[in-house]
């Protein structure tokens, strides 16, 4: 048992690099969100932009990034999977050059549109060739779940780079925090293109997908095609993809309400500007401990007990706020605790159930179409999020926002039994050789 675990953590070790790439796309995913956020207000006294241009402009990114993962499988198709993964992050560069030198709304939208086009289609894209370089599942498990540390660091790093231009005058601290995300994509482009590492990886993975394949021709390995994946003889997979579907699009409701407007919530509880940055700053250090120790756990046999030990700690955080009303403190508190179970049972979990769960040929396009069709439904929720927030709607919504962990819950609950019924996961094959050891 113990040289399995040796092993385990070498090969993971091994590969950590990948990941590592992989992970970045995850940051700038995560900075072009925050960064835009932080920094909208900026953008508008400095290019003189209207209120509803603001509006457009966040609208733009959001959808743009749904429809970046929509197209994901679109991509990886017509440019090949290893080719898209080194390119895409060049034009994230470019779109984020746009804004950088943006002298009006026009043209900062296009930035904003074509940035988060690259961000939306790298997600899947990257965490597909992880999954495919991956010489086991339990490997791949633990790093797929590891990228979400870089999803965080994104977000941190956003919050710390926007308050510190945030004294700059005009839109110069804004196209700052830009030319920061710009030089990290043209570094994560030129590594992934350029390493020999990664080139090795690659060729092995495809030796590997190609061995199973050929020892398993009926296998699920050679069911290539999306539409007979999820509609096929075999419904083991539209059952994969219902439950982890309701699943994330639930959990990424939330998650977005406080990752977009969890400032805003703070000032409508007559908290200052300032307070509530450097809340956000210290808030999102809770979210990057809980996700360290999630990834502790991805591949292993302990990951559903952490799953429920996250949505529990989700649902409560939400009944205790609709209790304590909106006093700013107990708000505080109450999102705090909400950040220690929402990278446990959230978006981690959901990556590596999706890379584990399917045919790696479908896998980009199938968690580039959850991936989109959560944005558009976030969205399409932002635009009453502000008024279920303020101080007079917030303990009815936060009774809503119970119900809808309950049924990410549920959901999550029926993934499991799924895996379990399919023997599909590293966690669950983990259980199922240590019992027969014994």
């Amino acid at each position: 048992m113990a040289s399995n675990q040796e092993s385990d953590r070498a090969l993971t070790k091994q590969y950590m690099p990948l990941a590592t790439a992989a992970g970045i796309g995850s940051m700038l995913g995560s900075g072009i969100i925050v960064g835009l956020s932080a920094t909208i207000t900026v953008w508008q006294a400095g290019l003189g932009l209207t209120t509803g241009q603001v509006g457009i402009i966040s609208a733009g990114l959001t959808f743009a990034i749904a429809f970046g993962s929509l197209f994901a499988g679109t991509i990886t198709k017509t440019f090949g999977l290893i080719r898209s993964f080194n390119w895409i992050n060049l034009f994230y560069a470019i779109g984020a050059a746009i804004c950088i030198f943006a002298n009006g709304f026009g043209m900062l939208l296009a930035g904003v549109i074509i940035t988060g086009l690259a961000s939306g289609a790298d997600l899947p894209i990257s965490l597909t060739v992880v999954s495919h370089d991956a010489p086991d599942e339990t490997t791949s498990a633990n790093l797929v779940s590891s990228t979400q540390l870089f999803w965080q660091v994104g977000v941190f790093a956003s919050y710390i780079c926007s308050f510190i231009v945030s004294t700059m005058s005009g839109a110069a601290g804004a196209r700052v925090v830009f030319t920061i995300l710009a030089v990290c994509a043209v570094i994560t482009w030129i590594w992934r293109t350029f390493s020999k590492k990664f080139a090795r990886f690659h060729v092995e993975g495809d030796k590997l997908r190609a061995a199973e394949k050929a020892a398993n021709p009926n296998s699920d390995a050679a069911k290539v095609s999306l539409k007979d994946v999820l509609f096929g003889s075999d419904k083991k997979f539209l059952k994969f993809f219902a439950a982890i579907l309701i699943f994330y699009v639930c959990w990424n409701l939330l998650a977005n309400t406080w990752g977009q407007f969890q400032t805003f919530t703070l000032v409508q509880a007559h908290a200052s500007q300032s307070f509530a940055t450097g809340a956000g700053i210290v808030l999102n250090v809770v979210s990057l401990v809980a996700t360290m120790i999630f990834t502790s756990v991805a591949g292993g046999k302990h990951r559903n007990q952490a799953f429920f030990f996250g949505i529990a700690v989700q649902f409560f955080a939400m009944i205790g706020m609709a209790i304590s009303g909106s006093s700013l403190w107990p708000i505080v508190i109450a999102i705090a605790i909400y950040n220690m179970g929402n990278p446990i049972a959230g978006e981690a979990i959901y990556k590596v159930w999706t890379q584990e769960s399917f045919p790696v040929e479908t896998r980009s396009a199938i968690q580039g179409f959850i991936n989109g069709f959560s944005r558009l439904c976030c969205g399409l929720f932002a635009f009453v999020t502000p008024y279920l927030v303020l101080p007079s709607h917030i303990r009815t919504s936060m009774w809503g926002f119970a119900g809808i962990v309950a049924v990410a819950c549920i959901s999550g609950i029926i993934m499991m039994r799924l895996q379990k019924h399919y023997r599909v996961g590293a966690a669950e094959n983990a259980r199922e050789d240590a019992t027969n050891r014994q």
